[in-house]
């Protein structure tokens, strides 16, 4: 009886010398901010665990771009269970996007993700995140390069602009290698007419470029009959494309729109003219895959378009955004994507036409 009580007794102070180990200076539990003791993180969790609703300041330069729409939707859907996001409109003006820089640092958030207004003005919105040591992500709207290299949390999501140029000519040169009536005049030479997007924007110049350079090497010979800014813009697609043919209707025997919200306006213009009927035919491409633009190939009205991946920027952008807001180092195990020289992430292109439409559906 008496070596059963001593036994009993061990016990209780064993279980007393445990219970005061593992108050105060626990390396097992942490006091809450409410005061209650919560469980440490496990050493086997991943380190996103480690810091819950992270907020992330996401701004668009103008929510009524169609592809930037698309974008914008994937970065809410892929913020699910991983961040907070609070996405604002710049509404096309780079002072407005530079408040609302401002406003996000007041708010204290963990990351910036930025769709630039002016890529040569990144370099303050830059300066404003390093003064307030916030990670910042530009997407879509490329900085100067210089301006990438101000500070190590500096990063860009986007897709080469060359790249759906290249294809948007490659559409053409296959469809005139189709159809050598295409060639109305019959000279040999693809007469064409360029609608640009915003002057000096990178995938505006690019693409216009080296869309001309496809056709080339493609082994045509090109003549330009017009080109014109339409801001990426419908409408002003619509009244450009209007003028051209107003101008040089006869001349003219391929449309190339720097994205497909002026195609679509070009082939508005188009169908006033007589064309999609009848056998009157004039092919026009784009770049985006926007919805719309489906629609359109579906119909037949469209020729082609380039997939500009808006899901997989959105993501890309979310993710990386995320993984820096928790202190974690960007790389594919942590953002799911490739990182290229430690700070771009590039989201392929791909030729779309009506045969294989389903794959940017």
């Amino acid at each position: 009886m008496k070596k059963k009580i001593a036994l009993l007794t061990l016990a209780a102070v064993m279980l007393t010398a445990a219970g005061c180990a593992n108050s105060g200076g626990s390396t097992t539990q942490k006091e809450g901010a409410s005061g209650t003791a919560t469980p440490a993180p496990s050493a086997q969790a991943p380190a996103s665990a480690a810091k819950k609703d992270v907020s992330i300041g996401v701004a668009i330069y103008k929510f009524d771009d169609t592809f930037m729409t698309g974008v914008r939707n994937a970065i809410s859907a892929a913020a699910e269970g991983k961040a907070k996001v609070d996405i604002v409109d710049s509404q096309n003006s780079q002072p407005t996007q530079n408040d609302k820089v401002d406003l996000f640092i007041t708010k204290k958030v963990n990351a910036l993700a930025i769709n630039a207004v002016d890529r040569t003005a990144a370099g303050v919105i830059i300066d404003k995140a390093k003064k307030a040591d916030i990670p910042v992500v530009f997407f879509n709207r490329e900085p100067m390069a210089d301006d990438m290299k101000k500070w190590d949390k500096v990063y860009y999501v986007g897709a080469k602009a060359e790249q759906s140029g290249t294809m948007e000519g490659q559409l053409i040169v296959d469809y005139f290698k189709a159809h050598p009536e295409a060639d109305k005049n019959k000279d040999g030479v693809i007469q064409y007419v360029m609608l640009k997007g915003e002057p000096g924007h990178q995938d505006a110049e690019l693409r216009t470029k080296f869309s001309v350079e496809a056709m080339q090497a493609g082994g045509f010979k090109v003549e330009k009959v017009a080109e014109d800014t339409a801001m990426w813009d419908r409408v002003k697609g619509q009244e450009k494309m209007a003028a051209f043919l107003a101008a040089n209707e006869a001349k003219i025997e391929a449309v190339l729109a720097n994205n497909d919200d002026m195609a679509l306006g070009a082939i508005e213009a188009l169908k006033a003219k007589g064309y999609f009927k009848d056998g009157k035919y004039m092919p026009v491409v784009g770049v985006d895959a926007t919805a719309p633009a489906l629609k359109a190939l579906e119909e037949g009205t469209l020729l082609g378009t380039v997939l500009n991946d808006a899901k997989n920027q959105g993501k890309a952008t979310l993710n990386l955004s995320a993984a820096l807001a928790q202190g974690q180092a960007p790389g594919k195990d942590t953002v799911g994507y490739d990182i290229t020289d430690g700070k771009y992430i590039w989201v392929p292109y791909k030729k779309i036409t009506k045969e294989n439409m389903n794959d940017a559906k």
